[in-house]
């Protein structure tokens, strides 16, 4: 099986770049449809008072979470990144040899007396 082949699967693939961008398209339109109504809702709320001033907060500010949040990618598809290489598998492991009591042998150098 040398040159057998692992295929990804389908659900550890990430978002393709077209999805993703219209992905993103979308949420800054979403994002940029809201300051508009804030805006709006700046002048035609009356009578005028802390409401005005947190329209005009909300018109300020979205346009910087709009880019920051359509620039941000897609966090929500993490994958796991998968080796390229092929597993080996692990020899089965043999069973314990039973203790036995081993064998003493004495080795001596030098001159030995006959």
């Amino acid at each position: 099986m040398k040159n057998a082949r692992r295929v990804p699967a389908v659900t550890s693939l990430p978002q393709s770049p077209r999805d993703e961008g219209d992905h993103r398209v979308r949420r800054y339109a979403l994002t940029m449809t809201i300051r508009i109504v804030c805006f709006g809702l700046m002048f035609f709320v009356q009578p005028f008072g802390w409401w005005t001033w947190v329209f005009a907060l909300a018109a300020a500010v979205l346009p910087y979470i709009a880019v920051v949040f359509a620039n941000a990618g897609s966090d929500s598809t993490e994958t796991a990144a998968e080796s390229p290489m092929r597993e080996i598998d692990a020899p089965p492991t043999a069973a314990p040899a039973p203790e036995v009591a081993p064998d003493v042998i004495t080795i001596r150098e030098g001159r030995t007396e006959r």
